[in-house]
């Protein structure tokens, strides 16, 4: 089976480097970049800003982004599936750290189930082994802080440019 890069890269990120706005990056861009509809993408990249609003102590940020992703993916359960997820261990995971975070517990890295076979992939595309893949350590707190530290001067560029475009069209 082929699966998108950016699924594995996702996962990769998820898994391995626990760069969960990372996962949120790399799927947003081939979401857009597809056109793609449904709630199966949105509702993963949700996972992944739940997990990191979490880990920063936002429990307000995780609780929506949870509840949201959550509701999003139980529509995709087929899809979910094609894509290597064993979906009844998922969703069971996904409502426990739903209640987690509705408890305020404090962040722990989790590990979707995937099936052997997806496992395999990504193991192979981040030459990892079982072992580093389930390891959970995260030892770069920039990671955690991610959102605040990065360069948004494009980003900020391209929103006054397009205010000044709808201001002229006003």
């Amino acid at each position: 089976m082929t699966y998108p890069k950016p699924w594995i890269e996702y996962l990769i990120h998820f898994h391995r480097d626990q760069d969960y706005f990372e996962c949120h990056e790399v799927l947003e861009e081939h979401w857009k970049n597809e056109g793609m509809k449904g709630n199966l993408w949105p509702g993963l990249i949700q996972l992944a800003v739940a997990l990191y609003h979490q880990r920063r102590g936002n429990m307000n940020g995780a609780r929506r982004m949870i509840t949201s992703g959550l509701q999003k993916l139980q529509k995709e359960e087929l899809e979910l599936k094609e894509l290597g997820i064993q979906t009844q261990p998922f969703f069971e995971l996904i409502r426990d750290r739903k209640e987690k975070i509705e408890l305020e517990q404090p962040f722990e890295p989790i590990t979707l189930p995937l099936t052997t076979e997806l496992l395999q992939k990504c193991l192979f595309e981040a030459n990892a082994t079982e072992e580093n893949w389930f390891t959970h350590t995260l030892t770069d707190t920039s990671i955690v802080h991610k959102h605040s530290l990065r360069d948004r001067t494009s980003v900020i560029d391209e929103r006054n440019r397009q205010k000044i475009m709808k201001n002229r069209i006003l």
